[in-house]
């Protein structure tokens, strides 16, 4: 359905889209009028080493203020008594009623905290903002005395910002009436496809009745035309995803407000309308991706409610809420390429453009690891802002690591070792066999040799499982060839970039005889995952809100998972993770050419990349890597469709790879 035809049936059901839209203009008005503006007030405070420590004081004097061996972890401590509810109905009979948060000052590596209060009434606000600050300072002073400590190793609070006078925030109103707006017009647009459908649901009954018993009309033929369809949709998804840098978001919406996101939401809505009015249907064999992600969005709704039900701070909900919109994001994608797409040659067309894309993404990589910068930083876009409060270049030995118009080096070596496999078999398929070398073997060098340039072992150990799963599987000839291709690019690597190799291979071993304080770093947190998986052991804190802010990294997508969405979650990324492999697997084992059993090799190697990268770092909450990610497990699951169908591609030109336009392949007849 084109964006013309969309607009006819709008045009024809405005009885449905006008009500509904004035509905909740009217709705927004008065939720305008009568929520009242909200005043916020913050101050800082800082804390300070007793003076005693410097004395050499016995067992180092104070236990809290030696914990961990630094202050932060005291500004840790503090914060999680100040956020308990002890605190809170201490503060309650201090004064404090409005909803009160603390956390560490942002932009800071030292013991600094923020404390802030929110309300109605701008007096009462900056009055509980002076109380607040003076019990944290109390507080402080109580767990140091419970602790038997000396009052002359006692750590200090000093206020750094007094409190500020209250400003007004005017976002939460807005985001409140836009909110509101949104949903009425989503449900006019909605019931208007609806409507169109029953009523030509029930005209064609009666013409159909009606020539049960009639000559047969001489039929009009239109001039054949090519319709909006689902890959081209979502090659405007991947060309948002892969150039514009995925720390750019609309102003409001996080992380998750990418233009690539909100363009895949849209996408969402075209589907609806297309699959309301009959002109598509899911085709047959490809249910297994759209199940695995109704597990997902199960477990992430039941954390939702969780979050909700256990009285979370203001940033847990929007974070909660910013999970959603995610959630939705990933099933705009899988519902898509799953669903939307049914021409075998629009999805080769599909994963075509996403390969070179990708090839595009790892040169800017190059750039950026040669000149020591990051192209990402002087990208500006008007009406996107960073959610990044700042990006600096990442350095690893005497190396810049890339991360091209990714957010970070993790994600940039993880998207690469996902789409690398698939590059690899794009380049020994028989169709593209004319093309020259350079066409067909550019994307795998730009991709395979900007994997080392991260200096990261996720990229490294990405490489080599790809390697793994797909060189046994080749013919004796091509395997050793390829051998002998990989032991030459490590030499080249050790000339063209010196110190390169040896700086990775110093990883890996400080990594098996754990020694890298990363490694250690990231095993620490392990347990401290611990207690909070054993406050909501099912369903978790809610998707979104386990944020470094609030918490800590957890450079584990598994750890990350058991705390948002517990274990109910976790079932569901494993399922995803083995809906990847066995769609891989059965493509390979009931593929009839040679090209299909490599393309099964390929979907089986990047859900396996996916499986051991998500060990390395929490890679869903990088856009870019989950939208590749979602989009790889949605089109094994399509293309498994077509294999069990029998429908393999015909043999067609590259450089016209879509069908013709006389034929409306796009446009699926109901499947009875």
């Amino acid at each position: 359905m084109s964006i013309g035809e969309m607009a006819a049936v709008l045009r024809r059901r405005w009885y449905v889209m006008v009500p509904l839209t004035l509905l909740g203009l009217l709705a927004g008005l008065h939720l305008y009028r009568s929520v009242p503006v909200a005043y916020q007030s913050q101050s800082s405070v800082a804390l300070l080493d007793s003076t005693a420590v410097a004395e050499l004081a016995p067992a180092f004097g104070n236990p809290i203020s030696n914990a961990g061996g630094s202050l932060v972890v005291t500004a840790d401590v503090l914060i999680r008594t100040l956020s308990g509810a002890d605190a809170a109905r201490d503060l309650h009979g201090l004064g404090v009623s409005d909803p009160y948060t603390v956390g560490f000052a942002a932009n800071t590596s030292g013991p600094m905290l923020t404390l802030t209060v929110t309300g109605t009434d701008r007096a009462k606000v900056l009055k509980e903002t002076s109380t607040l600050t003076a019990f944290a300072g109390e507080q402080l002073n109580a767990l140091q005395a419970a602790a038997k400590v000396q009052p002359a190793y006692f750590v200090q609070t000093a206020p750094v910002v007094l409190p500020q006078t209250p400003v007004p925030q005017l976002k939460s109103r807005y985001q409140q009436v836009l909110g509101v707006v949104i949903a009425s017009v989503t449900a006019g647009f909605t019931l208007s496809f609806v409507t169109e459908t029953l009523v030509v649901a029930r005209r064609r009954r009666r013409e159909a009745a009606a020539a049960a018993g009639a000559p047969k009309a001489r039929v009009r033929r239109r001039l054949p035309r090519r319709p909006v369809d689902a890959t081209a949709l979502l090659s405007g998804y991947l060309g948002l995803a892969f150039f514009i840098p995925s720390n750019l978001t609309l102003p409001g919406m996080g992380g998750v407000g990418t233009p690539a996101n909100v363009f895949a939401l849209l996408g969402l809505f075209w589907y609806l309308a297309t699959w309301l009015t009959g002109r598509i249907r899911p085709a047959p064999g490809t249910r297994l991706p759209r199940v695995v992600m109704w597990l997902l969005a199960v477990s992430v709704l039941a954390s939702y409610l969780a979050n909700a039900a256990r009285g979370s701070t203001h940033k847990e909900v929007l974070g909660a809420d910013r999970g959603l919109i995610g959630l939705l994001v990933w099933v705009s994608i899988v519902v898509l390429v799953s669903a939307g797409i049914q021409d075998r040659a629009r999805l080769d067309v599909l994963m075509r453009r996403a390969v070179v894309m990708g090839s595009v993404v790892a040169a800017i990589g190059y750039y950026d690891f040669f000149t020591a910068t990051n192209i990402a930083e002087h990208i500006t876009i008007p009406g996107l802002h960073s959610s990044v409060a700042q990006i600096t270049t990442l350095d690893r030995g005497a190396f810049t690591r890339p991360r091209s118009t990714t957010a970070q080096p993790l994600e940039f070596g993880g998207m690469l070792a996902l789409m690398l496999p698939f590059a690899v078999q794009q380049a020994f398929d028989p169709v593209r066999a004319h093309l020259s070398r350079l066409r067909r073997w550019g994307p795998v060098a730009l991709m395979g040799g900007a994997l080392p340039l991260t200096v990261s072992r996720t990229s490294i150990i990405g490489a080599l499982i790809v390697v793994l799963v797909m060189v046994p599987r080749w013919k004796p000839q091509r395997r050793w060839t390829a051998i002998g291709l990989l032991i030459g690019s490590v030499a080249c690597f050790k000339v063209a970039v010196p110190g390169l190799i040896g700086t990775i291979t110093t990883l890996f071993g400080s990594f098996l005889s754990n020694s890298d304080s990363s490694t250690q770093a990231r095993t620490v947190k392990y347990s401290a995952i611990v207690p909070y998986l054993e406050e909501h052991p099912l369903f978790g804190r809610g998707l979104g809100t386990f944020t470094p802010d609030l918490y800590f990294f957890t450079d584990n997508q598994y750890m990350l998972t058991l705390a948002e969405m517990g274990l109910l979650g976790l079932l569901a990324l494993l399922a995803l993770f083995l809906a990847g492999i066995h769609q891989g697997g059965a493509i390979r084992r009931l593929a009839a050419g040679e090209s299909d059993r490599e393309l099964g090799q390929a979907f089986f190697a990047s859900a396996l990349v996916a499986l051991v990268s998500s060990a390395t770092f929490d890679a869903l909450s990088f856009p870019m890597f989950a939208g590749m990610f979602f989009l790889t497990i949605a089109a094994g699951g399509s293309h498994l469709g077509f294999i069990r169908r029998g429908t393999p591609a015909e043999p067609r030109p590259v450089e016209s790879p879509c069908p013709p336009a006389t034929t409306r392949t796009g446009l699926a007849q109901p499947v009875p």
